[in-house]
Order: C-alpha cells, then structure tokens, then sequence
C-alpha cells in the first residue's frame, strides 16, 4: 500500500488502495460481492446507531464508503466524479423543491416534513430523462483504415 499518497482526497485515496490490492489478486469476483459487503457494512452501522458510540459510528460508515469506492472502481466508474454528479442533482432537486413551495406561498422551511418529501417526489418527477451526447467518431487516418483492412 506504500505508495498512495494520504493528502488525496479519501475518494480517490480509497479508489488506488483498492486498484494496488486487485493488482495482487486481492478483489471480488464480482459485483454481488461487493453489493453484500455494503449490506454488512449498512447492518453494523444500525448496530452502531443503536450502541451511541460516535467512534464506532464513523468507522463504520467509513467501512460503508470505503465499499462504495470500490465498488466504483469495479464498475469502472469514477467515484469522485459520480459522487459530484449526485450533489449536483441533489441541489438541482433541492432548488425544484424551493421553486414548488414558493409558488405556493410559502417559504420552504415553514413546509412540513412529509409534503417536503412530496416535493421531493415532484421535483425528482419533473426532470427530463438525461440523454448522453451524442458521439461522433473521430476521424480516422486513411492510413489506419488501410492497414486495418489488410489484417
């Protein structure tokens, strides 16, 4: 593990401690593994909750990210791009939900909790489906083409 540098952030640090144990053999086999990992993970924090001791809550929810980067890195996905992604749904979401309840009248700290969860639903329902961009294809070298073709 020599080697990850610690003044990363804990995403990125996560996804190459985790990217240096797979190149040892040391991995899931699959998704399901990691998925069941995090539903232990999940489990020992309501144990956690339920015990009120502050320390053991955070290393378990550590526990529970730290499964979740790896995840990530299975997955080939980004954690600190997919985790920023979700922020910013989340304040797209969250300024829906001020619009809504300003339209009504009301300030969105007077609204009660459920109909705040009904905004929520509203604001979640009113975004378009995100459509990926369209790829074109770069261009490709006649060269390339030629030499692709032969083989």
């Amino acid at each position: 593990m020599d080697g990850v540098p610690r003044a990363v952030p804990a995403t990125l640090e996560g996804l190459q401690l985790t990217k240096k144990a797979a190149r040892t053999g040391f991995d899931w086999d699959d998704t399901a593994g990691i998925i069941d990992k995090m539903r232990e993970e999940t489990d020992e924090i309501q144990h956690a909750l339920k015990s009120g001791d502050p320390s053991k809550i955070e290393e378990e929810l550590g526990d529970l990210l730290f499964a979740a980067v790896n995840l990530a890195r299975f997955l080939h996905v980004d954690p600190e791009i997919a985790l920023k992604s979700a922020n910013a749904k989340f304040v797209r979401r969250f300024h829906e939900m001020e619009r809504l309840a300003a339209r009504s009248g009301r300030k969105f700290e007077d609204v009660p909790r459920p109909e705040k969860e009904a905004l929520w639903d509203s604001a979640k329902l009113s975004e378009k489906p995100r459509i990926e961009p369209h790829r074109v294809p770069a261009k490709q070298d006649p060269r390339r083409a030629k030499q692709a073709s032969v083989k």
